[in-house]
C-alpha cells in the first residue's frame, strides 16, 4: 500500500470496468477511501471486494448518471455520506459511446451521449466542487479521449462530448481554482484491459500504428496519471489535459 492519497476520499464514476476500475483500485492502493460508482451492483461488489482484499478501503454506490440533476445530486450526497462527510477527489469517468457517424446518429443516441458524457459530469461537478471549495480545496479529474483531438468519420457525437469536457476542464479550473479546487483532465489513447478483454476492440489496434507505442495501452497507465493529478504532487497543476495516448495525437512514426 502506498501513501500518496492517504487520508483522502474519492468518488470515481463508471468505476466497475476498464479505466474507471483501474483508477479506483489505484486510488485505494495509495491510501484513499474510494466510492466505486456505476449502475451494476454485482460488478460494483466485485471491484469493492478486490480492493478490500488488497487492504484498501472502498464502498459501492449505485448510480445511473442519465444527465438528470437528481441523479447527479443524489450520487454526490450518497457518496459524501459514505465517505464520512466529504469528497476530496472526483473522477468524472462514466461515459456512453456510440460509434456511428453523424448521418447514422439518431436523436435518441445524440441525447443519450450528451446526457451521460456532458450533462451528468457538469451537474455532478456543480454539486461537488462548491463543497470542496467550502472545505478549502479538492481535485477533479475528467477523462477525455484522443478522439477529441483529431477529426474522425465515426463516433462523432462521442468525440464532440470529449471536446466539451476538455473545455469544461479549463472553465472549471478558472471557476473553482481560486478556491483551491484543482481541475484537470486525462486524454487516453486506445486502452484495452487484456486480462478481462474490456476496452477498445481488437480492430482498434490499427489506430495505434505509426505511434511511438505502436500498440494499445493498459488502463493502469491512465490510473497512474489520475493518482498524480489527485495527489498533492500536482498542487501547481490547473486546467491541464495530460495526454496518455502512446503519442497518438502528437507524433507520427514513419517506418519503411
Amino acid at each position: 500500500m502506498g501513501t500518496r492519497l492517504a487520508g483522502k476520499t474519492a468518488l470515481v464514476t463508471g468505476a466497475t470496468s476498464n479505466i474507471g476500475r483501474a483508477i479506483a483500485t489505484a486510488f485505494a492502493a495509495e491510501g484513499a477511501h474510494v466510492v466505486v460508482s456505476a449502475r451494476s451492483q454485482e460488478r460494483g461488489a466485485r471491484v469493492v471486494e478486490g480492493i478490500r482484499a488488497s487492504g484498501g478501503r472502498a464502498d459501492f454506490v449505485s448510480a445511473d448518471l442519465d444527465g438528470s440533476a437528481k441523479a447527479s445530486r443524489d450520487l454526490a450526497e450518497q457518496a459524501e455520506r459514505v465517505l464520512g462527510g466529504r469528497i476530496d477527489v472526483l473522477v468524472n469517468n462514466a461515459a456512453a459511446v456510440f460509434a456511428e457517424s453523424t448521418t447514422d446518429t439518431d436523436e435518441a443516441m445524440l441525447d443519450r451521449v450528451w446526457a451521460v458524457n456532458v450533462k451528468a459530469p457538469f451537474l455532478l461537478t456543480a454539486a461537488v466542487a462548491p463543497r470542496m471549495a467550502g472545505r478549502g480545496g479538492g481535485a477533479i479529474v475528467n477523462i477525455s479521449s484522443w478522439l477529441a483531438r483529431i477529426g474522425a468519420d465515426a463516433a462523432t457525437s462521442y468525440n464532440a462530448t470529449k471536446g466539451a469536457m476538455e473545455t469544461l476542464t479549463r472553465d472549471w479550473a478558472a471557476e473553482f481554482g481560486p478556491a483551491g479546487v484543482r481541475v484537470n483532465a486525462i486524454s487516453p489513447g486506445v486502452i484495452r484491459d487484456l486480462a478481462s478483454g474490456e476496452g477498445s476492440p481488437e480492430g482498434a489496434e490499427a489506430a495505434m500504428k505509426g505511434t511511438p507505442a505502436g500498440r494499445s495501452g493498459p488502463p493502469e497507465a491512465i490510473a497512474h496519471a489520475a493518482v498524480y493529478l489527485a495527489s498533492d504532487e500536482a498542487a501547481f497543476v490547473h486546467g491541464s489535459v495530460i495526454d496518455v495516448d502512446g503519442g497518438r495525437t502528437s507524433i507520427a512514426v514513419f517506418q519503411g
